[in-house]
């Protein structure tokens, strides 16, 4: 046991050592744009970028790392632990100021203000599917899971020398998922009584579940796969009624997806017609059916796209170089500004010396000064934010 104390001890020296060698603040020489290091902890993760990690004030945002989870308090500059080992599925409250997550079988809710921690329901076979959102009035939680808590396996891993997360291998896995046909379910969790609904059954495979910010019973959703093979993004209300199909393909290997809500109704998503040659960012608002598109051109599409909170901005976070859309792809935080049928675009943050193996998952913070990411820039996975606003 003496053993295992020094041992855990030389181990957060170690830490603290690595963290105090990163730069902490710099301005970004590319671009003149200040960026701030948020985390101390090596591995730290901000959440997907569909997932709310702020309250709505915006004074603290959830992020998770090896040791636990933790807010950030952006008043302060310090991260305080709310529940100690691995947290998945993360998502917060805004207004109730509560962080949601699976931990092992269990889906759990604890205040970011006191930390008081509490069990919402257990429920194993949850963990199967894809996604987890929280709906508007902050009743309900909700995702996918596989029917029956099976798992999928892929039955063809990358080949030796092939990277696990390169494209062509994610694709062979994407593809096999689809054809494996396993029967799945769309559900909400009440989150004061722990109560789960299933409302939805199919054999596609149903992920990046995600609530409407202004409908609390309408939930979005996709049909996962090789997204030239599907039509992907749909939205359905949480009694199973008014499935619709938010964005129809209209011509061979066209794509559509990596969709998420915005201010004003909106549905967002990455659209390519044909795939890897015209790109969009592209919206339909879910109420009057008006389309939007904005032409992106091949240098500064992004694995994610963003909207700012009040909807006149938005944000991406680049490529790597075995992206959809390379070869000619940019490496770099983006900042968008819409301009008639296109963005005005501004460089934010040089990702030259990112591995795309970790996607960045940019989000506005909720005064829109910031534009917070996870990168592997500087060796270790970190979480940064980066000032909208150019440093005079």
């Amino acid at each position: 046991m003496r053993f295992l104390g020094l041992l855990a001890l030389i181990t957060a020296c170690a830490v603290v050592a690595v963290a105090q060698e990163l730069p902490k603040e710099w301005i970004e020489p590319d671009t003149g744009h200040r960026v701030v290091r948020l985390t101390e902890e090596p591995g730290s993760q901000s959440p997907y970028f569909h997932q709310n990690p702020y309250t709505a004030t915006g004074d603290k945002m959830v992020f998770t790392s090896p040791t636990g989870l933790y807010a950030y308090n952006f008043k302060t500059g310090k991260a305080e632990l709310l529940t100690d080992g691995r947290v998945g599925s993360l998502v917060v409250g805004p207004k109730t100021r509560q962080a949601y997550y699976f931990k092992d079988d269990s889906v759990y809710a604890t205040s970011l203000d006191t930390h008081e921690t509490r069990l919402i329901v257990k429920r194993a076979e949850l963990r199967t599917g894809s996604g987890f959102g929280i709906n508007a009035d902050e009743t309900m939680l909700g995702g996918s899971y596989v029917e029956g808590g099976h798992r999928f396996v892929n039955p063809t891993p990358p080949a030796p020398g092939q990277p696990a997360d390169s494209y062509a291998g994610k694709e062979n896995m994407m593809r096999l998922r689809l054809a494996a046909k396993l029967p799945m379910a769309l559900y909400t969790i009440d989150i004061k009584t722990g109560d789960v609904k299933s409302f939805y059954q199919s054999t596609d495979w149903l992920n990046h579940v995600q609530f409407s910010p202004t409908d609390p019973k309408l939930m979005m959703y996709c049909h996962e796969g090789p997204w030239h093979l599907i039509d992907r993004v749909w939205t359905i209300k949480t009694d199973g009624t008014e499935k619709r199909l938010m964005h129809k393909r209209t011509m061979d290997m066209e794509i559509a997806g990596h969709e998420f809500f915005g201010p004003g109704n909106m549905v967002w998503y990455d659209l390519q017609t044909p795939k890897s040659q015209v790109f969009w960012l592209a919206g339909v608002n879910v109420v009057t059916n008006k389309t939007i598109r904005y032409k992106v051109v091949r240098e500064e599409w992004s694995v994610h796209f963003n909207v700012s909170p009040d909807g006149k901005l938005f944000a991406g976070d680049g490529g790597g170089p075995d992206s959809v859309a390379a070869p000619g792809n940019g490496q770099w935080i983006y900042l968008f500004t819409p301009e008639g049928d296109h963005f005005k675009t501004e460089r934010l943050v040089n990702l030259a010396k990112h591995n795309y193996g970790l996607e960045p998952n940019v989000t506005f913070t909720p005064d829109q000064k910031w534009i917070v990411f996870r990168s592997n820039m500087l060796g270790p996975t970190h979480v940064f934010a980066v000032e909208v606003q150019k440093t005079k």
